[in-house]
């Protein structure tokens, strides 16, 4: 009688529609890979980003990595149910920075910062961290693991804020009038301290609208080991064909074949190398939305145009966005029966997760688009994935598989990327392409993300910040009226991971501006002589996981410098603003092992760089430039600042060409060795084309370099143990450092 009385008087104390809580528990971890623990809280939903990606772990890169046990208090994770909601807390220690949480292109470090995890198109002026192009749910921790969301959901991830009532660490509470302090658990005590208007929270907390949710951890040691195990869970790191590191040039949107043929020609009159070239709209007879045909005035006739593109030793890169239209448009009848419940620029949006609208549009490309000739056509541009959300399908449109607006837009690049990929590898012919969004599980498909900001710094910390989230990202050139901003921007973009100049909506050429014409090619030159460095980092990506591309704090444990000021405040200053100024090193990275690339903005005469421990030298010169130290550096215009660490190895194409080997060519190899200390490299190869790699069709040829008693140096070739032959003739050797 007495329970009933309790039960009763429960129920009648419970507002009708109250919230409906589950108490926090800790979660269960299980190993699903070598060092990688999954844990599920409530129910979680059948799409889901690594679901989209469609990857299977690398199995014999987990295999390789150093032996791990799990690398955090598991009685410290909680997870709950808010409704329809899941959360999930994990520990923040003192003294822990997080980096990740998606490409962001203000800041590397976390700390202090609330996100809302967003495919959108980056803009400064949004001013909602985590809105961006791959809003990757990663984050990373110098203590050495990484913690992946799987969720197709918009995700509110805090980190650092949100004091709880519960937490065994709570910040001293401060009167803000006498700045006393009264720390929790021992009183008041005798100090003073600066009141601060966000007191540290001792947690990274995260909020799905789901009704639960996948949660990994990726063990290191370090975190550039979590990082690699992330990748090679996802299925290791995309490896490019050779030609697509070469360089890529969109022409502008309504150009002919003819035209597109007489650009082709003018760069091999000015001798920059291409080895790409772009369609924008205009290769199709209908765009925004589009026809997925071959405009028959522009390009009627696509096989012969196509024979001699290939010709010339270039492959096209065609560019779409996904939303099919005319109705008249043989594609539209086909995947009509799949389409959502809004238009987007009028064409109708395929659900890319029902299997039946992906062989559709696969079915399509390889049909109508690729059959003119298949071997020109190297790859896609695959534009207006990302937002912004007045471009896009709104939040209350539905698709055919049941799965709403939020899920397709967390998952439309990941599934895009799939289809295209899918495409090429079963022609076993590998891709290179773009993307304007995407997410986690993107690390396998050689798309590089792009968009329409133009501001120089932004775009350098993006590079950065890209190595944290699985994913490539590239600054592009575009025309300008000022040589010396034409020219600092290809230097950037020949050190990252696609090097492009997107003329799409200009008359302008890389030849353009005569004073730097030189320069501009000397720099386009350069990046296709380092092919065989460039692909190496590549390769590494593929089979190790290591990004190619490698921010301060992920190579080095270089930290982020903090300066504290709390309370410095006068009359116009804002109390409730963090009083805190944050500087940290993001506007420099490393490309590969070796190489440290610190871009020069347009219009500067000197920038700072932060040399890591250790002896650093000038690539171009050999020239010792420091060690451990920040220098300033004032390079001419001829050269971007790149260094290289002591005892390094970079593989050099021997001479200059025009486009990048083609399989079978045997072309010769420069090997620089800079500093004082012996070198060694493995130095991957494979047919630079096709997917026989999948079969073990590559070779890592080690590279040694030493000095004999005398100190005189010299170099070695051992070849791959197991006979796989490379690429690569005669083998010379340059020591740049000696005295």
């Amino acid at each position: 009688m007495r329970i009933l009385i309790t039960v009763l008087a429960s129920l009648l104390l419970t507002p009708i529609g109250a919230t409906q809580v589950s108490p926090p528990a800790n979660p269960v971890w299980t190993q699903v890979a070598p060092g990688v623990w999954k844990s599920t809280i409530g129910q979680p939903e059948d799409l889901t980003l690594l679901s989209a990606a469609g990857g299977k772990p690398a199995a014999s890169g987990l295999a390789a990595m150093p032996a791990a046990v799990f690398p955090l208090e598991s009685g410290e994770i909680e997870g709950r149910q808010v409704n329809a909601n899941t959360t999930i807390r994990f520990p923040l220690a003192a003294g822990e920075d997080i980096y990740g949480l998606g490409v962001d292109f203000a800041n590397l470090r976390r700390n202090g910062a609330i996100f809302e995890l967003h495919v959108d198109h980056w803009s400064s002026s949004q001013k909602i961290t985590g809105r961006t192009h791959a809003p990757v749910p990663l984050y990373v921790s110098t203590r050495g693991f990484a913690v992946l969301f799987d969720s197709a959901r918009y995700l509110k991830v805090t980190v650092g804020h949100g004091v709880r009532l519960a937490a065994k660490q709570r910040p001293p509470i401060i009167d803000r009038t006498t700045k006393k302090v009264w720390h929790p658990g021992s009183g008041s005590g005798p100090d003073t301290m600066n009141w601060q208007s966000q007191p540290r929270s001792d947690s990274i907390e995260v909020l799905a609208r789901a009704t639960g949710i996948d949660v990994y951890v990726f063990a290191g040691p370090t975190p550039m080991d979590a990082v690699r195990r992330y990748n090679l869970f996802c299925g290791g790191g995309a490896l490019p064909p050779k030609w697509g590191l070469g360089f890529l040039n969109r022409v502008r949107t309504q150009y002919t074949a003819a035209e597109v043929l007489a650009d082709i020609a003018e760069f091999r009159a000015n001798r920059i190398p291409l080895d790409m070239i772009g369609l924008e709209p205009g290769w199709m007879d209908h765009a925004y939305p589009c026809s997925f045909e071959w405009d028959k005035t522009r390009f009627p006739e696509p096989k012969a145009f196509l024979a001699e593109v290939e010709k010339q030793h270039v492959r096209l890169n065609l560019w779409f966005n996904p939303y099919v239209g005319p109705p008249a448009t043989p594609l539209y009848p086909k995947l009509l029966p799949y389409a959502g419940t809004h238009l987007v620029w009028n064409g109708i949006v395929p659900d890319y997760s029902m299997a039946q609208a992906r062989e559709i549009f696969a079915a399509h490309l390889r049909q109508t688009v690729l059959t003119a000739n298949p071997a020109a056509i190297g790859g896609f541009k695959l534009d207006e994935v990302d937002g912004y959300d007045r471009y896009l399908w709104p939040d209350t449109a539905v698709f055919p598989s049941g799965h709403d607006s939020e899920q397709l837009r967390q998952t439309y690049g990941l599934l895009l990327q799939h289809v295209v990929f899918d495409v090429f590898h079963q022609a076993n012919r590998r891709t290179m392409g773009q993307i304007r969004g995407t997410n986690a599980g993107a690390s396998p498909y050689p798309f590089v993300i792009y968009n329409d900001n133009y501001n120089f710094d932004e775009y350098i910390t993006a590079v950065s910040n890209s190595g944290f989230a699985g994913v490539l990202w590239s600054p592009e050139v575009r025309g300008s009226n000022n040589g010396e901003d034409m020219l600092r921007r290809t230097q950037a973009v020949c050190f990252s991971p696609l090097a492009l100049y997107n003329g799409w909506a200009s008359s302008q050429k890389l030849w353009t501006h005569e004073a730097v014409k030189d320069h501009i090619r000397a720099a386009i030159q350069l990046r296709l002589r380092l092919l065989p460095y460039f692909y190496q980092a590549f390769a590494q990506y593929h089979h190790q996981g290591t990004p190619v591309i490698r921010p301060m704090p992920l190579a080095m444990g270089v930290r982020a410098s903090v300066d504290s000021e709390p309370g410095r405040l006068d009359a116009t200053s804002n109390p409730y603003e963090v009083p805190r100024a944050a500087r940290e090193t993001k506007d420099q990275y490393f490309f590969g092992d070796s190489l440290l690339v610190a871009p020069i903005a347009p219009g500067a005469q000197s920038r700072r760089v932060l040399l890591p421990p250790g002896k650093w030298y000038d690539f171009h010169s050999g020239k010792f430039a420091g060690e451990n130290e920040t220098i300033e550096v004032a390079p001419s215009l001829s050269e971007l600042p790149v260094f290289v660490k002591d005892g390094a190895l970079i593989p050099m194409l021997a001479d200059e060409r025009q486009y990048a080997p083609r399989p079978g060519e045997r072309v010769g190899l420069e090997v620089r060795h800079y500093g004082d200390a012996p070198g060694r490299v493995s130095l991957y190869d494979d047919d630079g084309e096709t997917f026989d790699y999948e079969r073990g069709e590559y070779s890592w040829t080690e590279l040694i370099t030493r000095k004999d008693a005398a100190g005189k140096w010299s170099g070695a070739i051992v070849p791959d143990a197991n006979g796989k032959r490379w690429s690569y003739g005669e083998v010379s050797w340059r020591f740049m450092s000696q005295r």
